[in-house]
């Protein structure tokens, strides 16, 4: 059984930072692939980020590209998103998500990941 939790979210102000975390319960960290996605209101979930299994590379989409950064720690079963520079259409409830890491990472695809968080809210007010 894999259980994930994130934390970090919360009301902040255009060009303000958060940091996400994510915690995974599981007994061996390394074998899974992390990745990170948000929804909107009214709007599909969408690719933010992602890490593989070996945290040798990481993934963003274009719109957060160069204001995100994801990362691991395998000693703390946790993977985190740095959000800097955020804007109004930051807004979102933002989940983590878990593939096992064998096979092909298709991380842009929500379909592909077994495992989710229950999300948390971030805000960006203008």
């Amino acid at each position: 059984q894999v259980q994930l939790a994130e934390s970090g979210g919360g009301l902040v102000q255009a060009g303000g930072s958060l940091r996400l975390s994510c915690v995974v319960s599981v007994r061996t960290f390394s074998w899974y692939n992390m990745g990170w996605f948000r929804q909107a209101p009214g709007k599909e979930r969408e690719f933010v980020a992602a890490i593989p299994w070996s945290g040798d590379n990481t993934y963003y989409a274009d719109s957060v590209k160069g204001r995100f950064t994801t990362s691991r720690d395998m000693t703390k079963n946790t993977t985190y998103l740095q959000m800097n520079s955020l804007k109004p259409e930051d807004t979102a409830v933002y989940y983590c998500a878990a593939v096992y890491r064998g096979g092909a990472f298709y991380y842009v695809d929500k379909n592909r990941y077994t495992y989710w968080g229950q999300g948390t809210q971030v805000t960006v007010s203008s």
